[in-house]
């Protein structure tokens, strides 16, 4: 039976790592040039959720408020959109009756 140590298996702890490394795959995946699995992959990580827990320490997403508030508009600012909206559609209309003739 073959055991980690004659198999060329290397354990791996976060101490391992650098942390440019580190910093250098979170910027990645936070960038959106990967995801966790494919960092994984690239870069021999084992496990996801050591990606994860550099994403919670080293990244730029709020984990302790997930949830994204949303600031409520002002009737004059949702008044400005439905116009500019309106305009637009307007617009398309006009492109498609023109289209059509």
């Amino acid at each position: 039976m073959k055991t980690p140590e004659n198999s060329g298996y290397v354990k791996r702890t976060q101490k391992d790592y650098s942390i440019s490394f580190k910093l250098q795959v979170v910027q990645e995946i936070e960038s959106g040039q990967l995801d966790r699995s494919d960092a994984c992959h690239k870069y021999g990580i084992q496990v996801r959720s050591t990606i994860t827990q550099w994403l919670r320490k080293y990244g730029t997403f709020d984990w302790e408020n997930p949830t994204k508030e949303t600031v409520s508009k002002t009737p004059e600012q949702r008044i400005l959109e439905l116009e500019a909206k309106v305009k637009l559609l307007e617009k398309q209309k006009a492109r498609a009756e023109h289209l059509a003739e």
